[in-house]
């Protein structure tokens, strides 16, 4: 199929485009439909080229809200075509022009889209906030009470490549109110999302707060925070896409951590130096993993009570994890001599400086 996108140059318009390349080019093969083709008209000289691409497309995204109605019809060409956010009058039009071509005409009333690529200057509260907190731009929010739909891009995305199925998803506006029917006039974005100003600003401000805490929010998959944080992320300046982290470092090697969850527990990073011993303790209630990722080592354990030691010869080269068992003391010993041996180390709870759960004695 070849696809006719205007405004392509567009917030909209750019995600689609980018992720319908990406079926042309065969790297998203999840969506059930072929692309041919995608021509995209937007501000430049491109837009010259319409009139031809009116001739060959065999559908239309119309994010421009470009009166393309005579060029369709003085090229017999009947292909779909889908519109968003248009005056009612320009919608009563396309309406009267899939009547009398029999044309399939699917118009949607977008409400707060928010994602990657758009212009924090152009009408998105979203956008305009993200901006600000990456950018440590000062802001004021007038009322924080006031409650947003919002609309996330790549769900958008996906609902616009279902129209290409014919998987619409219709619906009749009261306003922006939906009432979903199987045969609405209109058609719709079914998953879309409801937070106030102020739940958006103190998520962003969390999110902002990593670099420093190495906490990461709740991010459920499908959650409206989820989908915030990628946004903020993409608005990140040059100087905070890397940040340091703090290492503890003394005669044996390092140790640092690198994220911590609210629920489900901290990473961290261990570099144990030649020859070197790490560990020699044990927890009540904690547990851990040991992963190896470059180096060759020595894990051993001990029940508290018990002189039976479990022992796990593991490498850099075949990678696999280790349990720490509560109620065992274990260490972990670099057996080569001459190269440092690096650790990845998850434990099922951030650490407690006034709690830690964390009692010396040898293996």
């Amino acid at each position: 199929m070849k696809i006719l996108v205007t405004g392509a140059d567009g917030f909209v318009g750019r995600n689609l485009c980018a992720q319908l390349r990406n079926i042309r080019d065969g790297k998203a093969r999840n969506y059930g439909v072929a692309v041919e083709e995608v021509f995209e008209c937007g501000s430049g000289p491109a837009a010259d080229d319409l009139d031809a691409w009116c001739s060959d497309c065999g559908f239309v995204f119309n994010l421009a809200g470009t009166d393309l109605r005579s060029q369709l019809q003085e090229r017999g060409n009947g292909c779909p075509v889908m519109l968003a956010s248009l005056p009612e009058a320009e919608e009563e039009r396309w309406f009267r022009y899939s009547e009398d071509t029999g044309a399939r005409v699917l118009v949607y009333r977008f409400p707060n889209v928010f994602g990657k690529w758009s212009n924090p200057g152009y009408k998105s509260a979203v956008a305009y906030y993200c901006n600000a907190v990456a950018n440590d731009i000062h802001f004021t929010v007038g009322d924080p009470s006031v409650e947003l739909e919002l609309l996330y891009i790549d769900d958008l995305v996906d609902e616009l490549i279902a129209c290409l199925r014919g998987e619409e998803h219709r619906c009749d506006f009261d306003g922006m109110g939906v009432f979903p029917m199987e045969k609405g006039l209109y058609c719709y974005v079914p998953v879309t999302h409801r937070a106030t100003i102020g739940e958006i600003v103190d998520l962003l401000h969390r999110f902002e707060e990593q670099r420093s805490t190495l906490v990461v929010p709740e991010i459920p998959a499908g959650s409206f925070a989820k989908k915030l944080y990628s946004t903020f992320l993409s608005y990140l300046p040059e100087s905070k896409v890397a940040f340091p982290l703090k290492s503890n470092v003394d005669a044996r090697g390092s140790f640092t951590e690198i994220l911590k969850t609210l629920g489900n527990g901290q990473f961290s990073v261990n570099v144990s130096n030649p020859g070197v011993t790490k560990g020699q303790h044990w927890h009540n209630t904690k547990w851990e993993f040991f992963i190896v990722v470059s180096g060759k080592a020595l894990i051993r354990e001990r029940p508290i009570g018990s002189d039976e030691v479990m022992e796990f010869e593991v490498s850099g080269s075949e990678i696999q994890a280790v349990h720490m068992l509560p109620g065992y003391t274990h260490n972990i010993i670099n057996l080569s001599e001459t190269e440092p041996l690096v650790t990845l180390m998850w434990a099922n709870e951030l650490f407690d400086p006034d709690r830690p759960d964390t009692y010396f004695e040898p293996v």
